[in-house]
């Protein structure tokens, strides 16, 4: 075999072998970012305004969660309430989630499963929201819509 064969040949086997040991890079789990879905500025079927980031929920005027984790796989978020909030200053939010669709204008919904938990584990631990049945799925209530403003 010539040399320019040899190269070509190895070249070719190398590539084979790249191709079938290739596995594509799947999302994974991410505690420190919240989907693209509950980012930005919302409004509630309450009429109550709201700002969602990374970091924190803001229910407007004067309620604030400081987010500690994002669970995007089971769709919620953990948080310590803001110690000037109006009620359960310091104590610890899980907040379910979920999208909505044919629902337009509203994009997803959660519910408060607990706002008042001693620690974040407590909180973590309680209860989930039951999705699929979303009109009485929080506590016996609905989950509340959200839509972009």
């Amino acid at each position: 075999m010539t040399f320019v064969k040899t190269i070509l040949l190895s070249g070719v086997v190398l590539l084979l072998g790249i191709s079938f040991n290739y596995k594509p890079a799947i999302p994974k789990h991410d505690p420190e970012h919240a989907p693209e879905l509950v980012k930005g500025n919302f409004v509630d079927d309450y009429g109550i305004r709201y700002t969602i980031n990374d970091t924190l929920w803001i229910q407007l005027p004067h309620t604030k969660f400081h987010i500690i984790k994002w669970n995007t796989k089971e769709q919620y978020l953990l948080a310590r309430n803001d110690n000037k909030n109006p009620g359960e200053g310091g104590l610890y939010t899980r907040i379910d989630y979920m999208a909505f669709n044919k629902m337009k204008p509203w994009l997803w919904g959660y519910c408060l499963s607990v706002y008042d938990a001693k620690t974040d584990s407590i909180a973590e631990a309680t209860a989930k929201a039951n999705r699929t049945h979303p009109k009485e799925g929080c506590n016996g209530y609905p989950f509340s819509r959200m839509k972009r403003r």
